[in-house]
């Protein structure tokens, strides 16, 4: 099962890499992983998409709240949570296609933010189902290149993760 952890550190150097080698080294796979500092300079916040048994991710916790630099760890897929995920695809756009591809963004609520000759780029920001029902969309041939950065979500209501 698909699970987002989040979790505030020490913005300090090393303190990602020892979160990292902490997955590597008891053999758990990352799907994706974003950082970035918070409101507070000092701090960052990261968050972590993996997948295991409720087993497994009970044991991922305990050993990131062991981490001397992890402040707070949360599982947000324990409660009602907001997932976003911003892809840039570079899709070819000659003749017809033009208008199919703009037809294809303007339906996910993508943006075309460069455009040439020859190819659009689009951006889409969404859930990861909805990003891959757009590559699904697409014909594989027309997907020249594609950048995703992975999940970033927050609590919904009142579920806030603070020191």
């Amino acid at each position: 099962m698909k699970h987002i952890i989040a979790l505030l550190l020490e913005n300090e150097p090393g303190a990602l890499s020892r979160v990292v080698a902490l997955f590597s080294a008891r053999g758990y796979n990352i799907e994706s992983l974003t950082v970035a500092p918070t409101e507070d300079p000092s701090l960052s916040r990261m968050t972590i998409v993996t997948t295991g048994s409720e087993e497994v991710i009970e044991q991922i916790t305990k050993h990131l709240n062991r981490l001397i630099e992890v402040v707070k760890v949360v599982d947000l897929t324990e409660g009602s949570y907001t997932e976003r995920e911003l892809m840039l695809v570079k899709v070819r756009a000659v003749g017809k296609e033009r208008e199919e591809m703009k037809r294809m963004a303007d339906i996910f609520r993508g943006r075309i933010i460069d455009v040439t000759e020859k190819t659009y780029t689009v951006e889409l920001t969404g859930d990861g189902t909805k990003l891959d029902a757009f590559l699904a969309a697409l014909e594989r041939t027309a997907i020249l290149e594609t950048v995703r950065t992975g999940a970033c979500g927050i609590g919904r209501g009142e579920r806030i993760l603070r020191v």
